[in-house]
């Protein structure tokens, strides 16, 4: 399931859209157009909402990418980082009205699955997580593969669900590429690159 392209929206806003067009529909044949506006608007919001683009994703050996379009609100090193070790740590604030659809920021499988966290491993046994928060409404982001699965880089991994925030981890040697302050797009932009192999 997972990297599959979606028609033109996330596949969760396909019955909302559908509902907001019949609805709109409904009160322009049997009814004053001008009802028709509320539900007409809502879909536009909600087309905006689920929307998830199409990416064509450069290959870059070693790089992070973001993993969700945004704006960079931290950056730095932590002691303890999600697996335990020391990581270079990247907090994102995330556009609601970019790509509902989170994407893997490094080719691997993915090494553990939770609500709130996605762990990938690269064929180099480095460690990439990707640690969600914020949760509007109460929803986590549904996960789009399974333990064990591989992603590619760029590839489709979760729905965000109107999350705010994304924290992206790696190995404390590697590379930091972004700054605070710099807007990012899912699949296209580095936030920094994993250490070289030795």
């Amino acid at each position: 399931m997972h990297g599959r392209r979606n028609p033109f929206v996330a596949q969760e806003g396909v019955p909302a859209l559908l509902l907001l067009l019949a609805v709109a529909i409904a009160l322009i044949r049997f009814s004053d157009p001008l009802f028709a506006l509320l539900p007409a608007t809502l879909f536009v919001i909600t087309y905006l909402l689920f929307r998830d683009p199409h990416r064509s994703v450069p290959s870059v050996a070693l790089g992070v990418f973001s993993p969700v379009d945004g704006e960079v609100m931290e950056v730095g090193k932590i002691d303890v980082g999600a697996t335990g070790t020391p990581a270079i740590r990247v907090t994102i604030a995330i556009n609601s009205f970019g790509t509902y659809t989170a994407r893997a920021p490094v080719e691997g499988n993915i090494k553990d699955l939770g609500k709130k966290a996605l762990w990938i491993q690269t064929d180099e046994g480095d460690d990439i997580v990707v640690l969600f928060r914020g949760y509007r409404l109460g929803l986590p982001p549904k996960a789009l593969a399974q333990f064990g699965e591989r992603f590619g880089q760029g590839q489709r991994c979760a729905y965000l669900r109107l999350t705010r925030f994304v924290d992206v981890q790696w190995p404390v040697d590697g590379k930091i590429l972004v700054a605070v302050g710099d807007r990012v797009s899912a699949g296209i932009d580095l936030l920094g690159n994993v250490p070289s192999p030795r």
